[in-house]
């Protein structure tokens, strides 16, 4: 689940279509300025076979916003060489891949198919798997960097086409949302799910519920909640930190939500609350996906704010009285582990939500949870009128327990527990 924005890019880009060889030039930053380099972390200890390259299929896009993926790659990048693909877009012309730099050590590969391909998913990954190939051994970005990788899936829809591509060495599912749930979700998305359920040589989930869904399939799996970048959201605390002045000019007290403004979300919540605190403001920060700007609630002290960068974030939040969470009940929302709870809480704001299950088992009593839309227009009214210090300084104290640092250490050594063994008996079968 987002809880943060558009991230940091570098260095270089080029491009491999069917019917050329790639270019390079050097991409502006977004926004027009300077593209700037990211820092990697330190590597961990270990030799080579400890580094193997990570080919990475994902349905998000790098720079949609700044979550999960994002926060694990860019740190186990520090160890490992990363090729994050990404689903295909529409463009002109020939098949085509968009190759770039963003992190440090994590390349970028954007498909983009012409109109008029296939319609059909494998179809669409069959006619781009050559192009793949070729880029794998040809190009600058790629060429002797991603021998015998592990595949890293968090969509299935891919699988049955790549899942063991590209001399594979073994695979992870990395389930950070039940897909199946969501509005427009492809028929046949649990069949291809079982199917990469079926080869997965270690499953990874991002909230409670996906785990004992999940184990109920796959003999290995490993349950790995929110992490939180402490350093980054604890600057929300700072005197130094200036509050945005389209967020500072608000009358007060401002309830704010940070995070992807799509289904997921209660727009008949969001609009009560608005309705019930008529001299207060209610900001909702984030993209919209699969919805329509038409369709949101629209009064005078509701304001949406659209997308945000990562790095401005801290400041937004400073700006909050109080921090939502005012998720519908529904299908899309049932496995659900939002990021942006721990944030919030490195950020020292008092948090209300509906009763997402995740929320509930793993966040209260620091995260007041409402059952009804009666419950939450008091929670936060009695939050901005009573914050208490004790669950704040509980809600900082837990974050700075949950940083990524250390829930993707433990990942990556589950990771190597997984492979390395098979890895060992592939060689063996030689």
């Amino acid at each position: 689940m987002a809880g943060a924005m558009e991230g940091p890019r570098v260095r270089v880009q080029g491009r491999l279509d069917s019917s050329a060889g790639a270019g390079l030039h050097a991409p502006a930053g977004r926004g027009g300025g300077a593209a700037r380099r990211s820092r990697v972390p330190g590597p961990a200890p270990g030799g080579a076979e400890l580094r193997f390259p990570l080919i990475v299929h994902c349905h998000l896009r790098w720079d949609f916003v700044w979550q999960r993926p994002q926060q694990i790659f860019s740190r186990l990048a520090a160890d490992h060489p990363v090729l994050f693909v990404e689903d295909p877009v529409a463009g002109d012309g020939e098949p085509q891949l968009e190759l770039s730099e963003p992190f440090a050590n994590v390349v970028r590969m954007v498909p983009r198919l012409p109109h008029g391909a296939p319609a059909d998913v494998d179809d669409q990954w069959r006619l781009l798997l050559p192009l793949m190939e070729q880029a794998l051994q040809n190009h600058p970005l790629l060429a002797g960097r991603f021998h015998a990788p592990v595949q890293w899936f968090y969509s299935p829809m891919s699988a049955p086409v790549l899942l063991g591509r590209f001399g594979a060495r073994g695979t992870v599912y990395d389930c950070m949302d039940e897909l199946a749930n969501f509005r427009f979700a492809p028929s046949d998305i649990t069949d291809r799910e079982r199917f990469l359920l079926s080869r997965a040589d270690v499953v990874f989930t991002g909230g409670y519920q996906l785990y004992e869904s999940k184990s109920r399939h796959h003999p290995t799996v490993h349950f790995h909640g929110c992490g939180v970048d402490v350093g980054h959201f604890g600057r929300a605390r700072l005197a130094s930190t200036v509050v945005p002045a389209r967020v500072a000019e608000l009358p007060g007290p401002v309830f704010g939500y940070v995070g992807v403004v799509d289904e997921r979300l209660d727009y008949p919540l969001v609009e009560a609350l608005a309705r019930e605190f008529p001299d207060a403001s209610v900001v909702m920060a984030g993209p919209l996906a699969k919805v329509e700007q038409a369709d949101l609630p629209d009064l005078p002290n509701l304001h949406w704010l659209g997308q945000q960068s990562y790095e401005s974030l801290p400041a937004l939040v400073k700006g909050f009285d109080v921090c939502l969470m005012p998720f519908a009940l529904n299908d899309a929302t049932r496995y659900i582990n939002p990021t942006k709870t721990l944030e919030y809480m490195a950020a020292g704001k008092p948090v209300v939500s509906t009763a997402v299950a995740d929320v509930v088992r793993n966040f209260t009593p620091v995260v007041e949870v409402a059952r009804t839309t009666g419950e939450f227009l008091d929670a936060v009214a009695h939050a901005a009128r009573e914050p208490d210090p004790a669950l704040l300084r509980e809600g900082i104290a837990r974050a700075m327990e949950a940083s990524w640092e250390s829930t993707v250490a433990t990942m990556r050594g589950e990771l190597l527990d997984a492979v390395l063994p098979v890895r060992a008996a592939q060689a063996g079968a030689l």
